[in-house]
């Protein structure tokens, strides 16, 4: 399987910096795993939408979409359970 091309937009690299720090290495080593396998354990597909999935990286959501051989980070969210 080839390797997805990651883009993000603007405000999902704002709220990649607001992470705490211990949690940025871990959203970005499930980003880079995103681009080698888009659909993980534990994604789920966000209803009412084609192409957008969420994977949860702790207490926070990743939103990707997938267009062909792009990945596009859609943002990043603190949900508190």
């Amino acid at each position: 399987m080839a390797s997805y091309q990651i883009e993000f937009k603007s405000s999902a690299l704002k709220e990649l910096e607001r992470l705490p720090r211990q949690i940025i290495p871990r959203a970005i080593a499930a980003i880079k795993g995103l681009a080698e396998n888009p659909f993980p354990s534990g994604v789920k597909k966000l209803a009412g939408f084609e192409r957008t999935y969420r994977v949860r990286v702790g207490d926070y959501r990743i939103m990707y979409e997938i267009h062909e051989d792009r990945l596009i980070i859609e943002n990043i969210r603190v949900k508190h359970r």
